[in-house]
């Protein structure tokens, strides 16, 4: 279990071929969460720095988490290839559309219905592990076009507002998220 203070060549390819990662974040009370992601939605900004966009779902708990502790890591996995287990940890900060610097970090990415925030993660350790129980498993194809970006451009603008106002403003202990505050 190599430990390291950042990212090398290596794992930064290792990352930029994987379909999916982990997010886990956790208050200093209550539920720890643990989320899988996809898309195109993770850059490597440097070796101690990887930003992520957030698509919409139904809780929004690493917002809520982060405005009580910045602890974060991702988690990558190889489910094809060589078997390995790479975990980052580091301090988050949350970005929201309504705040400076957003369109500079969101031109990292593609435009995305349901976008609703920009995580920045800078790393203070990374660990890698053997990875030999995770299952070997072959991409099929990602959610995020036919059914998730799909379902918020469906909403419009004002359905998502108000999605948003339903199901993402506390996490489930109760922790404000700050999608609408100033």
């Amino acid at each position: 279990m190599p430990f390291g203070p950042r990212l090398n060549r290596t794992l930064r390819a290792f990352i930029e071929r994987q379909k999916l990662f982990f997010v886990a974040t956790a208050a200093p009370d209550g539920q720890v969460n643990l989320s899988p992601k996809g898309a195109d939605s993770l850059r490597i900004i440097s070796d101690t720095h990887i930003r992520w966009l957030n698509l919409s779902g139904s809780g929004n708990e690493t917002a809520g988490h982060l405005r009580k502790s910045p602890r974060m890591t991702l988690m990558f996995c190889a489910f094809e290839g060589d078997a390995l287990i790479l975990r980052v940890y580091g301090s988050a900060t949350t970005l929201h559309p309504r705040d400076p610097g957003w369109t500079a970090a969101a031109a990292d990415f593609l435009e995305m219905a349901g976008t609703r925030q920009i995580f920045d993660l800078t790393i203070d350790r990374v660990q890698t592990s053997c990875g030999t129980g995770v299952p070997v498993m072959a991409f099929q194809g990602d959610r995020v076009d036919t059914e998730l970006v799909p379902y918020f451009e469906d909403l419009g603008p004002d359905g998502v507002d108000a999605f948003w106002r339903r199901k993402n403003t506390e996490t489930i202990d109760g922790f404000p998220t700050g999608l609408f505050e100033d």
